[in-house]
C-alpha cells in the first residue's frame, strides 16, 4: 500500500478529513459538522467521522471498506484529558481506517501548522479557549480546557455571552453605559433588551452568542469602553496562558514561536494580536507571535507525515497547496478550542 496519511481536524462547529501521500500530495478532502464528543457524544462524533473518511477514501478512487491509509493523525477538540484521548483512539482503531493511529488535541495541530517543527506555544479562540506548549526535548504543557470548571475565560460564546449580560445591565441600571446597547437590540431587531431576554427566554430567539462576540468587537473598535474592558480581558488570558506554558517549560528566554488561531483571534485583527505582541515582549522578550495562515486540519496532517518520517519537501508540497485557497471566514468564531 503507498504511504498515506489520514488527517482529521475536528472542531466543535465542523470537521475537516483530509488525504495526503508520503510526498505531500493532497489526494482528497472533505468537510462535514462539528464532531466534538463533548457536544454530541463519542457515538455520533465516530459516525461523523466516518461518514468523512468513506467520503475522503471515494474521493480518492479508493475503497471505503478497506485501509486507507498507513496512519491516522486525528486531532480533535473535545480530546482534552488522557482519559479522553485514549477513548477515543480506541475507537478509530476499531474502525481500521489505517495501521496506526495517534489521537491528541486540535490545539497541537495548529501549533504545527503554525511552525516548522511543532515546537512552541499555541492559543487557539474559537468557541472556548486552550493552549498547549511543546518544548525542543519532547516535554509539554497544556490545560484541561473543560470551559469554567477548568479555569478557563474566553471564547466566542463566553464573549458573546458578556455582550449579553452588559447590555442588559446597561438598560436596566445595574451596569455601566455602553454602545453595546444600542448594537445588541440591533442585532436582536427589537426595541429593547429585555424584550430580547423574553423572546430567548420563550425560545422564540436566539441568544447566538457566537454572533454576538462579533458584535462586541466591532462596538469595541468604535471605542467603547465596555467593550474594550472586555477585549482587554481576553488579551490578558491570551498572555497568561503563555507566559504559564512558558514558565513550565524554562522557555520564557528562549527564542520560541507563539502561534494564534482560531476565529475570535484571527478574525480581530491589531486589536487583540498586536495587544498580546505588545504585553509578551517584557516577559517572554525572544517570542516571536505567528497568527496561523493555514486550517489545523494541515496540521494534523504535518504532524502525521512526520509520525511516518517524510522528507522536507513533502512539507513544503502540502503547505504550497493551500497558500493560495482563500482563508476561512475569521469571525465565524466558532473554529477549533
Amino acid at each position: 500500500m503507498t504511504d498515506r496519511v489520514l488527517a482529521i481536524d475536528g472542531g466543535n462547529s465542523k470537521t475537516a478529513v483530509l488525504l495526503v501521500d508520503a510526498d505531500g500530495q493532497v489526494l482528497a478532502q472533505v468537510r462535514g459538522p462539528g464532531a466534538s464528543p463533548q457536544n454530541v457524544g463519542l457515538e455520533r462524533s465516530l459516525e461523523i467521522f466516518d461518514g468523512l473518511v468513506r467520503d475522503v477514501a471515494r474521493q480518492a478512487g479508493l475503497s471505503p471498506d478497506e485501509r486507507i491509509a498507513r496512519h491516522t493523525a486525528a486531532y480533535l477538540a473535545g480530546a482534552d484529558l488522557p482519559r479522553e484521548e485514549r477513548e477515543l483512539q480506541a475507537e478509530i482503531e476499531r474502525h481500521g481506517w489505517s495501521d496506526t493511529s495517534v489521537v491528541g488535541n486540535d490545539t497541537f495541530a495548529l501549533l504545527r501548522a503554525g511552525t516548522t517543527d511543532g515546537i512552541g506555544v499555541a492559543v487557539v479562540c474559537g468557541a472556548g479557549i486552550n493552549c498547549v506548549a511543546v518544548a525542543k526535548d519532547g516535554r509539554t504543557h497544556r490545560f484541561p480546557a473543560l470551559g469554567r470548571i477548568s479555569g478557563d475565560w474566553g471564547g466566542g460564546g463566553h464573549i458573546g455571552s458578556e455582550a449579553l449580560w452588559l447590555a442588559v445591565r446597561a438598560e436596566d441600571g445595574r451596569g455601566t453605559p455602553t454602545a453595546l446597547l444600542d448594537a445588541v437590540i440591533a442585532h436582536f431587531g427589537t426595541t429593547t433588551i429585555a424584550e430580547a431576554v423574553e423572546r430567548i427566554h420563550f425560545g422564540e430567539a436566539d441568544a447566538d452568542e457566537h454572533a454576538l462576540c462579533q458584535v462586541l468587537f466591532d462596538v469595541a473598535a468604535s471605542g467603547d469602553q465596555v467593550a474594550l474592558d472586555v477585549v482587554a480581558r481576553l488579551v490578558e488570558e491570551v498572555t497568561v496562558l503563555t507566559e504559564v506554558s512558558l514558565r513550565r517549560l524554562d522557555l520564557l528566554e528562549e527564542r520560541v514561536d507563539v502561534v494564534l488561531g482560531g476565529g475570535v483571534l484571527t478574525g480581530t485583527g491589531d486589536i487583540v494580536v498586536g495587544a498580546v505582541r505588545d504585553r509578551l515582549s517584557a516577559g517572554a522578550p525572544h517570542a516571536r507571535i505567528r497568527v496561523v495562515d493555514l486550517p489545523p486540519v494541515v496540521g494534523a496532517a504535518l504532524l502525521g507525515l512526520d509520525t511516518i518520517g517524510t522528507s522536507p519537501a513533502a512539507e513544503l508540497r502540502l503547505r504550497s497547496a493551500y497558500a493560495d485557497l482563500p482563508a476561512e471566514p475569521a469571525l465565524g468564531v466558532a473554529a477549533g478550542g
